[in-house]
């Protein structure tokens, strides 16, 4: 991921172009394209990424009350393949695609959320939490199939687990007397904690993608100048002729 001026993105109805890299539609699966240079040793990453979906969705969840947050999941269960030039980084399995829009900063209106996607049984499982500046929450529970459909589901218990590197407050959902624990972390930050967890659904053990975001700390001044120096700058980039 490198910061890069406005000339540096082309947008088209099935591709978008982000300086060097790139991600594409083809109709039945999205084709990442990589071409990047990463900190902290300024060396380069390339290869693709491909995620076939198995279900596509047309829902939008607000997470806030006046539709300012939106989270969109396209392809809740997928599968992706990755193919990327480092050792040991060539592997498939059980993929995911989604993103959140907003029309304000995130720390403007939430003080703390967590996520979770969980693959089960015929599908996929959700869940969402949050906790929002003017004191209301989000809990939010959804059981995704296999071919896209969609329902709301009750929320098991909360569930709290081990902090992270940066000791970032962690929590999740499982069944009652369950504890959960991560299996593997993917990303520690002061702010943000990303991992692999495993929790318990209804009887059913399951590993999946989980989050937890502070945004307390995230809106300190003191910590608002770090994440300068974790992204690279390429301001001048353009596209060739």
């Amino acid at each position: 991921m490198t910061d890069r001026g406005a000339q540096a993105l082309r947008l088209s109805p099935d591709k978008l172009e982000v300086g060097p890299s790139s991600m594409r539609w083809t109709g039945s699966e999205l084709v990442i394209d990589v071409n990047e240079t990463c900190t902290p040793h300024l060396h380069q990453l390339r290869g693709q990424i491909r995620l076939i979906p198995e279900g596509m969705t047309d829902i939008e969840v607000a997470l806030h009350p006046d539709g300012s947050h939106v989270w969109r999941p396209f392809a809740p269960t997928a599968r992706i393949e990755v193919d990327l030039d480092r050792t040991g980084w060539k592997w498939s399995g059980h993929g995911y695609f989604d993103s959140n829009f907003g029309t304000r900063a995130l720390e403007a209106d939430f003080s703390y959320w967590t996520w979770a996607r969980l693959p089960r049984s015929g599908g996929t499982t959700a869940f969402y939490d949050a906790e929002r500046r003017d004191g209301s929450t989000l809990e939010l529970g959804l059981q995704f199939s296999a071919d896209g459909a969609v329902e709301r589901i009750p929320m098991p218990p909360k569930a709290r687990m081990a902090r992270g590197l940066w000791t970032v407050y962690r929590e999740t959902r499982a069944d009652q007397g369950y504890r959960p624990r991560q299996v593997k972390a993917m990303l520690d930050a002061p702010f943000y904690s990303r991992s692999a967890i495993r929790t318990q659904i209804d009887g059913e053990e399951t590993i999946g993608v989980h989050e937890a975001l502070d945004l307390n700390r995230f809106a300190s001044p003191l910590l608002k100048p770090m994440l300068a120096v974790r992204v690279p700058r390429r301001a001048n980039w353009s596209f060739p002729d």
